[in-house]
């Protein structure tokens, strides 16, 4: 670098530096170390205020590009109604062509629904997202649904707001704990700034995002989503996501049959679940480019569409009709099919978009459904369909998410209906139990499973999954050969600070392992010293690991056999040693890592 670059160079990090330092000083974080809440309440604030201005945003992109690619703003349902028939089956496929390169280069964690994305950044990397997700995401999503994608808003606000919040703690240079907590405020108010729900928002992301309740989580938290609900109601008005008459229970026999109804919920949600991802690995088997495969998914999505437009977009319009009881019963089981089949393929396919708004569709139909059947059977003891509608969309949301108090929470407050708080929660217990025998992990947790992530085993474990055999390994190991004598071997293993060695044949290819129990009792046999080798003493039955798996994996083999070392060979060539990993060496790096998380400082 020549001097007037280096000049520059340090120019700009000096105005870094002051940045940085005007930042810690407004904030006073050196010096509050007493006063956490106080500091997280200012942060939480700024991340509320941001959050909300960015689920506004969010909201006003996805009109234009609906109006961009449809011509008009209104509800997707009546817009589809009036274009022709090559319109409805292009513009979603012209919008997947567009999704996927996006995400492909730019951004792969902004692929599909999103919170699994934003649960794993707080279990693995300390609540650490990239920042250029929140432009990625906004913009892949609010294409996806601007294009009519069968997909939700509230998974990719989630995403949004939680990576406004990682940004916010990596620009501060904030501590891991801090960290989680901001992305929890991002998460919490982007919900309630969505769907006008504030304590549903902080209920959301303390009960499925981040699963703490501690004080010093929850009141940042409560914060935000009541600042990120007041930006929205300022610019999107005060009224209930839904407008539905007041329903209630009429009678005490409802009880049994609600029941039923979190029972059908449940296998609705657990169906959903499944469904979900066996199109994930249908799409990812297809031998086709990966950014070209969400042009499929439109492609399949804009055919269904002519037949059943109902399940074109977030859907909020066919939820209303179900509301209001104008949707036959039949056809309200259709859409529980169709909705279920469509968002599968917008996600599976690599769409962009969230799953909590087609469960609430799936569980308004479902409960549609299910209300007029036993309203026609029990018309004296039942209410009408519609309180069937309500209670049915938080079951399915619980079923789904394993969330039931954030389920509940959010239907109170998107209706505005009390009068059917004591079925709605009692349903949704039913429901979040049901799908549980069913199904262990919820909709989000399940997407982390299948890549190895468990949240319910805790830190400990995911930190390790988080590491490779190959980052930690060393490169230099002693070995031994097949045909070497006794004697060398001996003299070999003498001048070893190892007990055990890997050994090699003629092509130093992995053949076995020679311990100092396999030739303690032969060397003090003279007349085993000049016609034994190596290879007869050896043991052929090796156990190893390959660079590509996990510390975990690793560190399980350790103590499942009680070995201080384990060889390391390629993971092309079970055969191939490149080298060696110890229990010291999973247990420094573990250490190392925590460390690092708690110290955190940037990404």
């Amino acid at each position: 670098m020549g001097t007037q670059d280096g000049s520059l160079y340090n120019r700009k990090a000096a105005v870094c530096m002051n940045q940085k330092s005007f930042l810690l000083k407004f904030l006073k974080l050196g010096q509050l170390k007493t006063n956490e809440h106080t500091v997280m309440a200012i942060l939480s604030v700024i991340v509320g205020l941001a959050a909300g201005l960015g689920a506004v945003g969010f909201r006003y992109l996805i009109n234009f590009f609906q109006t961009l690619a449809y011509g008009s703003p209104s509800e997707l349902l009546d817009v589809v109604k009036t274009i022709p028939w090559s319109y409805k089956v292009g513009i979603p496929a012209a919008g997947g062509l567009i999704v996927g390169p996006l995400v492909y280069f730019f951004a792969r964690e902004a692929k599909g629904h999103g919170v699994p994305e934003v649960m794993e950044a707080v279990a693995l990397r300390g609540g650490v997202i990239r920042k250029r997700v929140v432009l990625v995401k906004t913009m892949a999503s609010a294409i996806s649904i601007g294009t009519g994608g069968s997909v939700g808003r509230e998974g990719p606000i989630v995403q949004i707001g939680s990576a406004i919040g990682s940004t916010l703690g990596q620009a501060l240079h904030v501590s891991a704990d801090r960290m989680r907590a901001l992305v929890g405020c991002g998460a919490a108010a982007g919900i309630a700034a969505t769907f006008n729900a504030p304590i549903a928002g902080s209920m959301f992301a303390l009960e499925v995002i981040l699963g703490d309740f501690g004080l010093a989580t929850f009141s940042p938290i409560v914060i935000s989503s009541v600042v990120a609900t007041a930006v929205s109601r300022a610019f999107l008005g005060d009224t209930p996501a839904f407008i539905v008459p007041v329903y209630q229970l009429v009678s005490a026999w409802e009880f049994p049959i609600y029941l039923i109804l979190g029972l059908f919920c449940a296998a609705v949600g657990v169906t959903f679940t499944k469904t979900l991802y066996r199109f994930e690995d249908l799409f990812d088997s297809l031998k086709f480019p990966e950014y070209l495969k969400p042009v499929i998914g439109g492609l399949i999505l804009g055919v269904s569409g002519l037949f059943i437009p109902q399940i074109l977009g977030v859907g909020y319009g066919a939820m209303d009709l179900a509301l209001g009881q104008q949707l036959a019963w039949w056809l309200m089981l259709l859409l529980v099919a169709a909705k279920l089949l469509a968002t599968s393929i917008t996600i599976g396919s690599g769409g962009s978009g969230g799953v909590f708004a087609p469960s609430l569709y799936l569980g308004v139909m479902a409960g549609g459904f299910f209300g007029m059947v036993v309203h026609h059977l029990f018309p004296n003891v039942t209410a009408s369909p519609g309180a069937y509608s309500i209670v049915g969309m938080g079951a399915v949301v619980s079923a789904t998410t394993h969330g039931p108090l954030a389920a509940i929470l959010i239907l109170f407050e998107m209706t505005g209906s009390y009068e059917i708080i004591l079925p709605l929660m009692f349903s949704c217990i039913i429901a979040t139990i049901a799908s549980g025998q069913f199904m262990e992990d919820s909709i989000y947790t399940l997407k982390l499973a299948r890549r190895g992530v468990d949240i319910r085993e805790g830190k400990e474990v995911n930190v390790l999954k988080s590491m490779h055999v190959k980052d930690v390994m060393s490169p230099y190991v002693e070995t031994v050969s097949e045909d070497w004598s006794l004697e060398k071997t001996s003299d070999k293993i003498s001048k070893s600070k190892y007990n055990s060695f890997p050994m090699l044949n003629s092509e130093n290819k992995l053949s076995g392992i020679l311990s100092f129990n396999d030739y303690s009792e032969a060397i003090f046999d003279e007349d085993l010293k000049y016609i034994v080798v190596a290879k007869d003493l050896a043991t052929s039955d090796v156990v190893t690991v390959s660079t590509d798996d996990d510390l975990y994996t690793a560190l399980g083999k350790i103590s499942r056999y009680d070995f201080s070392t384990l060889p390391v060979v390629s993971s092309n060539d079970s055969k191939k040693l490149v080298g060696i990993v110890s229990r010291r060496d999973v247990i420094g790096a573990y250490e190392k890592a925590v460390l690092k998380k708690s110290l955190f400082s940037s990404n």
